[in-house]
């Protein structure tokens, strides 16, 4: 009866008053000796004892790796709702170290001294299983249903969440049959102590913890089974009760530091040994997904054929990390699997994944941040990248750095640094080096260096047929070209090399004006821009919801200075073109600007409406339109970006990004019919468009964003490098 679950030891610490270190002391020599777990017992009841709740998060300050775990919280002294946000709360403090053991109640005359209810023991037991639900209820934010009021615990309009740092695995401490039932139906562990069971009995509880999972549609391994033990016990016993009564947790009884290292140092390696050996023999398999998770695949996808190098990391939707991952920045979804490669093989490895699937939608996620969405989908493949995230620099003198396309921009700029160099990207450091460089990049050094991919000079690149290449105007120069403005379409860039560029401090300048005279502050704003040296490149938002009172625009961006003087002058044309509301300027590292996201998972939600285009003139007409976008009330952000200086010196045949003439990126976010209408007229003074700020798709917009030459360059190579179409998700071009 050998349930495969790896082994793993911890220690049972009393915690004791007396000296109220030693308890903390004997968890933290506990981590240093290898232990996986420290569990404390829990009788609040006994003023001997420290409150078990209280130890369990000064030992998880105090520890760094160990996991810890109550041996078992005495569920009627601990309200289940207020239990599971203090779960979380430490779950997410100690890194994802808690685990939670539970039992129904004993010692009833304590419990009732301490203000608790006197339960019968079936009463207990139905508590306990609500309680159960209601913990794992809370822990589920992303169910929108409101949590059921129960008969032991009533609610009323309790929320959910927060969801806790990683599955919190509820053990059950039981010895009857109805709680044994319990186990086998709702818990993650079982957690007896070997000396209140009898040795004939063991067997009969585990199939009674069997038969009731089986009765729920569940497999019998997905309930781990726990054993406190005590000290001195034989290493051949551990090891018997592992391959024959399928135990492969035991936590050793003891207080005293020599039992504990005798214990980790000789006890649980012999285990080890003696139990792989013969797992290795029978060939005995570790346990599989739950039956939970199992249910909540979707059609279509071969799941138990992924390749042995993405097997461990890939993420489904009955994993608890899917939450994480579904989602983009900006847009919610739900994809069938989530493909986490860790190197260039890993990629290759998923893209043969994904040919033979080629008929499920297929996203490549670099940050996940883009605003087309199309790094997550419904019921398809996700490669994301994001363990591909290396910087290196390869040439000091040239300046040479190669970058994974995982890397976040505001990583890069950190790792630059030092070496007072850059590489212009964008504005959000949040942003994924992998989809920003083989689109453009329109950044805050634009005017100065030129888009992204304009200080790129070789990526390699697995094609859709899993051939890795490499790609550089020596080598592959087609390939090259196409990877410039247009990669999503030939195939997915594994590593970057870039030429950054010499960057010391440069003034973050953000200034807010009154946008009631929106055309006047549009013409100004265009004016400055148009005449301002290159070391300067201001972004422009405005817009305005109904309820707004001041329409305000806001400039932001970088002066490429760290002269006062110089500053203050490349400021006055921008300072004058409305009336000012607020002002500041701050000198620093290109890496402060840039690092301004939040290192959290993506929870976007619903389907943001994008629109992009280029403009190559800013004249009256265009201003007047733009203006009444702006003051319409439909749009609560539409942003004029500086696309000319640097960029425009670069010939338009040079890369697939080919409006080299566009003097600004137009972008505005809406839905409604009015804003429609007012885009519709702006549209038409367009001179192509910039996909990474476009949320619409189809061969109109594909059209608008690559001229007639290159477009009809791009399908050549579409045709070349991909020719079944693997890569079709991402504005394709055929």
């Amino acid at each position: 009866m050998d349930y495969g679950h790896a082994l793993e030891f911890g220690a049972f610490i009393t915690p004791t008053n007396s000296q109220p270190q030693t308890p903390v002391a004997l968890a933290q020599l506990s981590e240093q000796l290898g232990f996986d777990l420290v569990t404390f017992q829990d009788h609040p009841y006994q003023p001997a004892f420290l409150d078990t709740w209280t130890l369990l998060s000064y030992a998880a300050a105090a520890t760094s790796t160990i996991r810890l775990a109550p041996n078992v919280l005495n569920l009627p002294l601990r309200p289940p709702a207020v239990l599971a946000r203090a779960a979380t709360s430490l779950d997410l403090l100690s890194g994802g170290r808690f685990e939670l053991g539970l039992g129904a109640g004993a010692f009833w005359d304590a419990i009732e001294a301490m203000g608790g209810g006197r339960l019968a023991p079936g009463q207990a037991i139905e508590a306990l299983e609500e309680a159960i639900d209601l913990i794992r209820g809370i822990w589920n934010p992303d169910e929108r249903t409101p949590l059921p009021s129960g008969e032991y615990y009533p609610l009323s309009g309790a929320k959910r969440g927060p969801a806790p740092a990683h599955e919190i695995p509820i053990w059950i401490g039981a010895l009857k049959p109805r709680m044994l039932r319990l186990t086998g139906r709702k818990a993650d562990g079982w957690l007896p102590s070997l000396s209140y069971i009898q040795p004939t009995e063991i067997n009969s509880h585990q199939e009674r913890i069997d038969d009731a999972a089986r009765g729920v549609g569940r497999n019998p391994a997905e309930v781990r089974r726990l054993l406190n033990v005590p000290y001195g016990i034989e290493p051949k016993r551990l090891a018997e009760l592992a391959l024959v009564h399928g135990f492969s947790t035991f936590i050793v009884v003891t207080d005293e530091p020599s039992a504990l290292a005798q214990f980790a140092q000789e006890t649980a390696p012999m285990v080890r040994e003696l139990v792989e050996t013969e797992r290795v023999r029978l060939g005995t398999a570790a346990p599989g997904r739950s039956s939970r998770a199992l249910a909540a695949r979707r059609d279509g996808i071969s799941y138990d054929e992924l390749p042995a190098s993405l097997r461990g990391k890939a993420i489904e939707p009955g994993d608890f990390a899917y939450r994480a991952v579904r989602s983009t920045y900006m847009r919610g979804g739900a994809p069938g699997i989530v493909l986490r490669p860790e190197d260039t093989a890993g990629v290759q490895d998923a893209v043969a994944f994904a040919r033979a699937h080629r008929d499920l939608p297929l996203g490549i996620r670099s940050g996940g941040h883009g605003v087309s969405g199309r790094s997550t989908n419904d019921g398809g493949i996700v490669i994301d990248l994001a363990g591909l995230r290396e910087i290196e620099i390869l040439d000091e003198q040239r300046r040479l750095v190669r970058v994974g396309p995982g890397a976040r921009w505001q990583e890069v700029a950190r790792a630059l640094e030092p070496y007072g160099w850059a590489i212009t990207s964008g504005d959000y450091g949040g942003v994924g080096v992998g989809g920003l460089a083989t689109a453009g990049g329109i950044g805050f050094l634009g005017r100065e260096h030129g888009l992204t991919i304009d200080q790129l000079v070789a990526a390699e690149v697995v094609l859709a047929d899993g051939t890795l290449v490499r790609a550089s105007e020596d080598e592959n120069p087609d390939l090259f070209w196409a990877v410039r403005g247009a990669g999503a379409n030939v195939g997915i860039v594994v590593s970057f090399e870039f030429e950054a560029t010499p960057t010391g401090n440069v003034a973050w300048v953000q200034l807010a004006f009154d946008a009631s005279d929106a055309a006047s502050l549009l013409q100004r704003y265009a004016d400055a821009t148009d005449n301002a040296p290159r070391d300067t490149t201001l972004f422009l938002v405005a817009g305005t919801t109904r309820a707004a009172t001041t329409p305000v625009a806001r400039l932001y961006g970088v002066i490429d200075s760290d002269d006062a003087s110089v500053i203050i002058e490349r400021l006055q044309p921008f300072l004058a073109i409305a009336p000012l509301l607020q002002q500041s300027v701050q000198l620093g590292s290109y890496a402060d600007v840039i690092s301004n996201a939040p290192d959290t998972s993506h929870d976007g939600r619903g389907e943001p409406g994008f629109r992009s285009g280029l403009l190559n003139e800013f004249g009256p007409e265009t201003v007047s339109v733009a203006a009444e976008l702006v003051l319409s009330g439909s749009t609560p952000w539409f942003q004029l970006r500086p696309v000319g200086g640097a960029i425009a010196d670069v010939p338009e045949q040079a890369t697939a990004y080919a409006h080299r003439r566009a003097r600004y990126s137009v972008t505005a976010i809406g839905r409604s019919a009015s804003f429609d209408g007012l885009w519709k007229r702006l549209e038409e003074r367009f001179d192509g468009l910039y996909l990474s700020f476009e949320s619409r798709t189809g061969p109109d917009i594909v059209a608008q964003a690559f001229p007639p030459a290159t477009l009809e360059r791009l399908r050549a190579l579409k045709e070349k490098h991909d020719p079944e179409g693997l890569f079709r998700d991402n504005f394709p071009v055929r």
